[in-house]
């Protein structure tokens, strides 16, 4: 296990997300559902955090308003100093481009081109980005560069997706069942990788995932029921990923 002496405990960080009183309804009547019922929640630099819950408890709603995808219907989400609830598109598009990198259960990679080159696409548009050979290194991909997505195994892909997110130096890396679509042994190399990338560039990480295993590995656990935090639980140490008891 890593101490948590390794970092500072998340009460010492600084605060990136503030949440309060988030909420979130789609459609109206009888087809209303509230996928989020008055969520309060504060997010700190460098932290990993593990979200856990059942389908349809407001977890990928929570995620995908972070990531400046959606907005609340009610309550307050501010970023820093930016005010995603009020923010402009342009505002949204900057925040996204700028400061969060994605990694979704699908790879999302372009097929005809290499690793390197799909990693590229995103630093070319990035404000300081790495050298895509920098962040497949990262990975563990720098024997892979130039090989196609059908080229690679399906851990190999979603670390090419990994570097792809964390290419442009983004503050936040939002994980929506990332290990969702592969076997144990491959789960655990990736969550190798997006571990270091917290570790090694102190991004802020937000992992989904319907698998309870995974909370070891995480400085803050956030239980989501029925729209709501249920409760948070602090991990006083963090498990490496290869020694989670799957």
């Amino acid at each position: 296990m890593n101490s948590s002496s390794d970092n500072p405990p998340a009460t010492a960080r600084s605060q990136v997300f503030r949440a309060r009183g988030l909420t979130k309804v789609y459609g109206s009547g009888d087809a209303e559902v509230r996928a989020l019922a008055g969520v309060d929640l504060d997010l700190r630099a460098g932290e990993l955090v593990v979200l856990l819950g059942p389908s349809g408890s407001g977890k990928t709603t929570l995620l995908n308003m972070l990531g400046g995808l959606d907005v609340p219907t009610d309550g307050e989400l501010a970023y820093r100093d930016l005010d995603l609830t009020h923010a402009t598109d342009p505002q949204l598009t900057r925040y996204r481009r700028d400061s969060v990198g994605f990694i979704f259960q699908f790879y999302n990679l372009i097929p005809s081109l290499t690793a390197r080159e799909n990693v590229g696409l995103i630093t070319e548009i990035a404000r300081d980005p790495m050298a895509p050979e920098a962040a497949l290194e990262m990975v563990g991909l720098s024997p892979r560069l130039d090989h196609f997505p059908a080229q690679l195994s399906g851990g190999e892909q979603q670390r090419v997706a990994i570097a792809r997110a964390i290419a442009k130096r983004p503050e936040v890396l939002l994980c929506d069942e990332p290990t969702g679509a592969l076997d144990v042994r491959t789960g655990i190399v990736v969550l190798e990788a997006i571990e270091r990338v917290n570790r090694e560039l102190g991004t802020l990480t937000v992992i989904i995932t319907h698998n309870a295993v995974m909370a070891d590995m995480a400085d803050r656990v956030i239980h989501f029921s029925d729209g709501r935090v249920h409760h948070i639980h602090e991990n006083a140490s963090r498990a490496r990923p290869d020694s989670l008891k799957w």
